[in-house]
């Protein structure tokens, strides 16, 4: 007998999907997964991109069907949503510390409402030696939503997730 699947497996199976950029997260990691319903044949999934024009959008629509298709979802539909608009601050505290372990600087601070001073972000601690001796070589890094820093106390070049 075949178990109907619940909006809880789906959300467990998309969860799951990586995301292709930054591959140790996953798209729950990111906080690009926003919503998942299933009736148990059909199951429709929201998507957030990190930025307007993000080209993962494409390959992480493609990956979630994908996998909820294999596992026995009959009709996939992934919607891209784009209000509210996606910030750092829905990354996981978990897809911060696996960042970090692959290499790349976490966001650090909350994303602003812009309605009094702007916060500086006045140094970046770099993943492999921990030293705040850095400086932003680039505002952009392999990715847009990423910039290049290099540390001074190691002297390794490194992806910073910007806050936004």
């Amino acid at each position: 007998m075949v178990t109907a699947m619940t909006t809880t497996d789906a959300w467990r199976i998309a969860a799951a999907v990586a995301d292709p950029e930054v591959p140790v997260l996953t798209i729950e990691d990111l906080g690009v997964l926003r919503a998942v319903e299933s009736d148990g044949a059909r199951v429709r999934v929201d998507i957030t991109p990190t930025y307007s024009g993000c080209p993962a959008m494409d390959t992480i629509r493609d990956d979630v069907i994908l996998a909820l298709t294999a596992a026995g979802f009959g009709e996939v539909e992934v919607r891209l949503v784009l209000a509210p608009a996606w910030t750092t601050d829905w990354m996981s505290d978990a897809g911060k510390r696996k960042l970090e372990r692959y290499g790349i600087a976490p966001p650090t601070g909350r994303a602003a409402v812009h309605d009094g001073p702007i916060p500086l972000t006045l140094s970046v601690r770099c993943p492999r030696c921990g030293s705040l001796d850095t400086r932003e070589a680039s505002r952009f890094g392999s990715t847009s939503c990423k910039a290049l820093f290099e540390c001074r106390a190691c002297l390794e070049p490194f992806d910073h997730f910007k806050v936004h």
